[in-house]
């Protein structure tokens, strides 16, 4: 007899068979085991005793099915189909009690036992059903108290950790050496966040992780054990998920401890990364609130550095570059301003110079202030810092398919009291730079025109002013093609060059002066005059802005 499978599984809460057998209410009644006494660790989960020929019908799997024999059937074909039926159910055993109804059991039931691979016993004294359930069933709870114990025991650690100073690592740590297995917190769509444990052969856990990646949530791979850890996600509402628990059964089988272990886990991270976030969030505002009462004039230059420093930036005497990236309206990072904070400050991480990131929710901004080695490098520090925040922003999640990019602005360099004003530009600008073409950053000093026009789009003028410079051609494209719109803008945006714009929009030389005599003849204009040149321009630049 294997001693390891006489007593319940650890790991799962459960009996087996063969401890069944060994308690006082089935021992007195001399079990005698006619087939399957090679599968007798399996898990005993429940005891159903009964006598109807379709018993089989009423249990769900892992029953010790306790019967005298009366719903077996008479006939060897019954007795088989019996049989089938409860092996197909995925009973643990049959125990049949002998007597009035059976002195010995059919060949029949005792061959088709052993073929289905069906635990068999026999009982040759008379037992107390009613004992027997009694004594495994508190078996089966007592083993389950233990499970709880020891789940609750990883919960006691994962929490003393964290009292202890320690954080997320930690607390996997914990959970990876109780399931001598690889841990991983992903978030909600798949990302991973933070490994722990060891894979085969002591193999690197990010490894295991990559080599599983292409699994489907919806298929994981056999034995995972899958936890959501919940929080407040996109949808804000009660019953989000954060993030995901993953442990890999690829040293040893996974069992029930494990995922009740898991839950407890779970359970502790979630407050971990509520936290964290709340922490994280709080700082990127006051830090945004810090940038923004400096734009505004709430904070005099000479008291800023003092206030900076306490932020963690130190620019020292170098220029501080004024950048603000504004997101498209209605667009809100879809797991919380914290995610979006954390991603960004991370790309930022890359650019090499100081930087003071901060968040602003509720005009959906995101100011910073950058130091600069020198004012002669603007243009390259203005990519780098522009690049950063898109990756930040698409890190985040927010840059779905045809969603608007969002609109990075740079200003000019200088000192803090530059730095105030340039912060104030930059915000106006990059709200008035809503819907113009995308572009990696916009100087602040050439969306002057677009804020002015910005400013009268509620101005009853200003449609006024569209429709008399460029209605006609509005008009024509609505009809005809080609449209003549397009060519008037590159024309313009070429400063009137004609070879330029003919390369620009693929057209040979006579087709764009085609065009364009067309276009002065639907204006009843001169596209060499200045003064029209310049209403124009305005026009066109105006006309995103009216209706």
């Amino acid at each position: 007899m294997d001693s390891r499978t006489d007593m319940p599984d650890p790991h799962d809460g459960g009996i087996t068979v063969r401890r069944a057998l060994e308690l006082p209410g089935l021992r007195g009644g001399l079990p005698e085991v006619l087939a399957g006494a090679d599968r007798l660790g399996r898990t005993v989960r429940w005891v159903h005793a009964g006598e109807v020929p379709n018993i089989a019908s009423l249990l769900k799997g892992g029953e010790l099915l306790l019967t005298t024999g009366y719903g077996l059937g008479t006939r060897p074909a019954d007795q088989r189909a019996f049989v089938r039926t409860l092996a197909e159910r995925g009973i643990a055993a049959l125990v049949v009690e002998l007597g009035p109804r059976f002195a010995k059991l059919p060949a029949a039931l005792v061959e088709t036992a052993r073929t289905a691979g069906l635990p068999l016993v026999q009982l040759h004294r008379e037992v107390a059903f009613v004992t027997v359930t009694q004594e495994i069933h508190t078996e089966i709870v007592n083993g389950h108290y233990a499970l709880l114990q020891r789940a609750e025991e990883v919960h006691r650690r994962c929490t003393g950790a964290l009292l202890g100073g320690g954080g997320i690592p930690q607390v996997l740590g914990i959970l990876a050496d109780f399931g001598a297995n690889p841990v991983f917190l992903e978030t909600a769509d798949g990302q991973l966040l933070y490994a722990a444990g060891t894979g085969p052969a002591n193999a690197d856990p990010l490894q295991v992780w990559e080599g599983l990646r292409g699994r489907r949530e919806e298929d994981p791979p056999a034995g995972s054990v899958l936890v959501d850890v919940p929080g407040t996600g996109s949808g804000g509402g009660p019953g989000a998920v954060r993030a995901r628990l993953v442990l890999l059964p690829v040293n040893t089988p996974l069992a029930p401890v494990h995922r009740i272990a898991a839950q407890r886990a779970a359970d502790v991270l979630a407050v971990v990364l509520m936290q964290a976030r709340q922490e994280e969030e709080l700082a990127a505002r006051g830090r945004g609130d810090f940038l923004t009462d400096l734009a505004e004039g709430r904070i005099e230059a000479r008291d800023a550095p003092a206030q900076a420093r306490v932020l963690g930036f130190r620019p020292g005497a170098s220029p501080l570059l004024p950048v603000v990236m504004r997101l498209a309206d209605g667009l809100a990072p879809g797991g919380g301003w914290a995610v979006l904070a954390r991603a960004v400050a991370e790309e930022l991480a890359s650019v090499g110079v100081p930087v003071l990131p901060g968040v602003r929710p509720v005009e959906g901004r995101v100011p910073l202030l950058v130091a600069l080695r020198a004012e002669g490098e603007r243009q390259a520090v203005a990519d780098r810092v522009a690049a950063a925040l898109r990756a930040g922003v698409e890190r985040a999640g927010m840059q779905r398919p045809g969603a608007q990019p969002p609109v990075v602005v740079v200003g000019v360099a200088g000192g803090w009291a530059a730095a105030s004003a340039g912060l104030r530009h930059a915000a106006e600008t990059a709200t008035a730079a809503q819907g113009l073409p995308d572009r990696p950053w916009y100087d602040a000093r050439r969306l002057d025109t677009d804020l002015l026009l910005w400013r009268l789009r509620d101005h009853p003028d200003l449609a006024a002013f569209v429709d008399r410079a460029i209605g006609p051609l509005r008009d024509h494209d609505h009809r005809s093609k080609p449209p003549l719109l397009p060519t008037l803008e590159t024309y313009l945006a070429h400063a009137g060059r004609k070879a330029e714009t003919a390369r620009e929009l693929h057209l040979n030389r006579q087709t764009l002066y085609n065009r364009l005599a067309r276009i002065g003849e639907l204006l009843g204009t001169d596209l060499d005059d200045p003064q029209t040149v310049l209403a124009l321009s305005l026009a066109l630049r105006a006309r995103r802005l009216v209706p």
